[in-house]
This record gives structure tokens, C-alpha cells and sequence, in this order.
């Protein structure tokens, strides 16, 4: 039996709001526990939520850039259940009227560019988090998290493998960084996926089983997470086995994933409104100015770097896949008009020394006019390429400027004809065999020539230069 793989994505992430969804405290992560807590929190009675006016403005924003229809008239509803991290017994989110609804994104797919539909966003608060310290008596609660607002997005069962769920996760992130509406960390809880993930048939119209993923914190997980789950699927349903509605954890240890719970329904949480919040109503003149104050998107900037930088669609997709990167390469190209050079610097030498670093772009030491400065000095033929790689780490340590570096390590290339003349002359007379060689039109003797310059230069000759002569001077 042949089967199809059917995925749909559940995504929690949190919105960058000072402040929770319902209450005045504080959302900074990594605080002591329980130091971002009031009344509301704690589920205490008699205490009455408010909403935060720009976690509204936030998703409103995500919805129109996944190209969603935005709900002028919203309702939040209470979504009960018991666990020690909802000291409330529910959580207010909404359900039958989502803030943003029939949205899509488009991602490279297997077989070209693919539509995925977003069923919903809707708003909600996130739950409070168990801690379970190693060889103490019971568990602990830290309710920090409890009230941070977050926007859940669910997409349509429109993915059919792993690659295409990285490719969806990395493409909606990009969104919601540029739009600055969540901080895309995925390791502190701030982009959290759930895949849904159910096998059928090929050819079949009706979905199998579905089973939910949690406990992935990077795009690698999702990746691995995913195609485990498919091949377990896959073994069950050929062996005769029936698939459970469960949700299952990834075991990074193991590789593999484990029973967590069986799944819920909609009818399990008793979903019915909030009746300390009042329905919310948007002007649609407000939405419109949210519209009209959009940034440009992943995608959008995307297509501009391909026309207006002639730049590869690799190229162009890897600068444009950080907002900070982008804004970064922009302002480089404006000081030094040749984007293919600066785009192989940015996602080269710029990229890895981020990377080291794990600081983005916006956090660069080296501004973009010091690092034009370096790029000019190769293009002038002061220094040589090599020289300017093997530098830049420590212009991007060290706080000093190219032309320091390169003048205490003495880096300038020789140019000057009647200096390189004078070698150039020396080597022709030292490899006269070879010289001849390439008068009879063996072309890559030139490359040993060259280098035999190079080295009686100390390594400072300007290879352009160089080349030039020998040519001229062989005929």
C-alpha cells in the first residue's frame, strides 16, 4: 500500500508586547519565578482582564501580511481544563470568531511554488510552565508565562513532507520577525510549531488518524520529528495496526517520539464566552491604516533584489530571510554600488562571523561603512582578496579600522610597474624554460610564472598586476 502524507500546522507565537494579553506585567523571559505575576496571573477572584490594545494591533498586522480577512467584530472565549500551570481551571482564547481567518502564505514545494491556506490566527493567552528540577520532591510553577499573549496560527492539512513543513515554519517566521510582532526564538518558547500529521491511502479522499507533535524547539527537530512519524505511521498501517488520536512528544535522546496524552477535541475544553470581556470591535478605517503602514515583506523584497540588484534567486533569498540582514546589505550597496560583491561578503565573511558571535545583523560591530572601507581597499587593488578574508575576523573583533590592520601587518600590495618590472624581469630570466613554454602557447605555464612572482614579492605583489606584465612582457 501506498500512502499519502497529510500535514496541517498548529503555530503558538508569542507576540512582542511589554505587557501581557490581559494584565499590566511584564513579558521579559528568563526572570526569576513568579516575579511577573499580579492577581490576574495567579487566577486569583475577583480580578477582571483587560485587553492589551497592541497585541490586537500585532496580530491584526500578521493577519493582513498572511493575507487574511480580518473579523471587525471579535469574541473571546474561555477554554477549560485542568492543569497546575493554569491556576485559573481555563484559558482565554477565542473560537468561534478568530481575529483573522482564510489567509495563505506561499512556500517552495516539492514540485515548485505552493499555496498554503491559513485556516485561522486567533489571539489567546499562554498557560503558566511546570519546572521539574532533578531529585526534588514534586514539581514546581512558575506563572511568568501565564497572560503572555500569543497569536496562534493553524494552517489548512495542506503539507505533504517534512521538507515542506521547515519550508512553511521558516517562511511564516520570516513574516512575523519582519513585521516585528514576535522575536521568532524558537529555543525559549517564543515560535513554538505543532505538526498534525496523518497518513491515508493514495488516492483516498478522507484523512486517517491524526497525531500531534510537541516538544519541537528547531527546524531540524521538526525535520526529524516529522519523518519519524511518518515511517512509525507507516509501519503501523502496513503491519494491519490502527493508528491512535494521540499526541506524542519528541524524544530528541531517543529520535523518536512517545505517547504524551491522547488528543483532545473541541468539545473536551467546553468552549463558551468570556463573560467578564465585552466583544471586542474594530474600525475598519483602523485596519486599513494597520494595512497602510505595512512593511515590505520577505517575499516582496525578495523579488526587488532579483530586479534592482541583479542578484541570484539563492542570493536574494538568503539576504532577505532576516529583515536585519536586508536593511544591513541595503545600506552596504548604497555606499558601494556593486551588490553581487557585497552579497558573497554579507552571507560569507559577515554571516559566520554572526553566527559566532549569535548576534543578527542589527548587532554588527562592523558598521557598513567600515565594511565598504575593506571591500574598497581590494577593489583599489591595496590589498588582495586573500588578505581581506583573513583580516576581517579581526576587524570585526577588534574595533580598529581596515587600513590599521593592514598597515601593522603590513599587508599593502605592491603596484607600481617599475617595482613589479624589475621582478617580473628577474623571474623571466630565472624560468626562461617556461617562458618559452608559453610563447609556444602552453597557457598554463602563466599561473606558475605568476606565482613565482608572488613569491619573490613576499607575497605582496598585486596579482592583477602581475598578470599584466607577464603577458606584456612575454608577448
Amino acid at each position: 500500500m501506498i500512502y499519502e502524507v497529510v500535514i496541517g500546522v498548529e503555530v503558538h507565537a508569542q507576540l512582542r508586547t511589554k505587557s501581557k494579553l490581559f494584565c499590566g506585567c511584564g513579558t521579559m523571559f528568563g526572570l526569576s519565578a513568579n516575579s511577573q505575576t499580579c492577581p490576574l496571573c495567579l487566577g486569583l477572584p475577583g480580578s477582571l482582564p483587560v485587553i492589551n490594545r497592541a497585541a490586537v494591533e500585532m496580530a491584526v498586522r500578521a493577519g493582513l501580511a498572511l493575507n487574511c480577512t480580518i473579523a471587525v467584530s471579535n469574541l473571546f472565549a474561555r477554554k477549560n481544563y485542568f492543569y497546575p500551570d493554569l491556576p485559573k481551571g481555563y484559558q482565554i482564547s477565542q473560537y468561534e470568531a478568530p481575529i483573522c481567518e482564510h489567509g495563505w502564505i506561499e512556500i517552495a514545494g516539492s514540485e515548485g511554488k505552493k499555496r498554503v491556506r491559513i485556516r485561522r490566527a486567533h489571539l489567546e493567552e499562554d498557560a503558566g510552565k511546570n519546572v521539574h528540577v532533578a531529585g526534588a520532591n514534586g514539581s514546581r510553577v512558575d506563572l511568568n508565562r501565564a497572560g503572555t499573549p500569543l497569536l496562534e496560527i493553524v494552517t489548512e492539512p495542506d503539507l505533504r513532507s517534512a521538507d515542506e513543513v521547515v519550508a512553511y515554519l521558516k517562511g511564516l517566521r520570516d513574516v512575523l520577525m519582519y513585521l516585528e510582532v514576535c522575536d521568532g526564538n524558537m529555543e525559549e518558547g517564543s515560535f513554538r510549531c505543532e505538526p498534525n500529521l496523518s497518513l491515508r491511502p493514495l488516492g483516498q479522499k478522507e484523512f486517517g488518524t491524526k497525531v500531534e507533535l510537541k516538544n519541537i524547539n528547531s527546524f531540524k527537530f521538526v525535520k526529524d520529528a516529522v519523518e519519524y512519524e511518518i515511517k512509525r505511521q507507516t509501519k503501523v498501517l502496513s503491519e494491519g495496526g490502527k493508528i491512535g488520536q494521540e499526541t506524542r512528544l519528541w524524544n530528541l535522546d531517543r529520535g523518536e517520539t512517545a505517547v504524551m496524552r491522547s488528543k483532545e477535541e473541541a468539545h473536551d475544553y467546553r468552549y463558551f464566552p468570556d463573560p467578564d470581556l465585552v466583544p471586542l470591535q474594530l474600525d475598519k478605517e483602523w485596519i486599513e491604516g494597520c494595512r497602510k503602514q505595512m512593511v515590505e515583506l520577505p517575499a516582496e523584497r525578495m523579488r526587488r533584489f532579483i530586479s534592482e540588484f541583479s542578484l541570484p534567486e539563492y542570493d536574494a533569498g538568503v539576504l532577505t530571510s532576516s529583515k536585519t540582514m536586508a536593511d544591513y546589505f541595503e545600506a552596504c550597496v548604497k555606499l558601494f554600488n556593486q551588490p553581487k560583491t557585497v552579497s558573497n561578503w554579507v552571507m560569507g565573511e559577515l554571516a559566520r562571523e554572526l553566527n559566532n558571535s549569535g548576534v543578527d545583523a542589527s548587532a554588527s560591530p562592523v558598521s557598513p561603512e567600515r565594511f565598504v572601507t575593506l571591500l574598497r581597499l581590494v577593489e583599489q587593488g591595496t590589498i588582495s582578496l586573500k588578505a581581506a578574508r583573513e583580516i576581517f575576523p579581526e576587524v570585526y573583533s577588534s574595533g580598529k579600522t581596515p587600513e590599521q590592520i593592514v598597515q601593522e601587518k603590513g599587508l599593502i600590495q605592491v603596484s607600481d610597474e617599475g617595482a613589479l618590472g624589475k621582478i617580473v624581469d628577474d623571474v623571466l630570466t630565472e624560468n626562461s624554460t617556461q617562458a618559452a613554454q608559453f610563447k609556444e602557447g602552453k597557457q598554463q605555464v602563466l599561473g606558475f610564472l605568476v606565482g613565482q612572482v608572488m613569491k619573490a614579492s613576499g607575497g605582496k605583489a598585486n596579482p592583477g598586476k602581475v598578470n599584466e606584465l607577464l603577458k606584456k612582457k612575454l608577448g
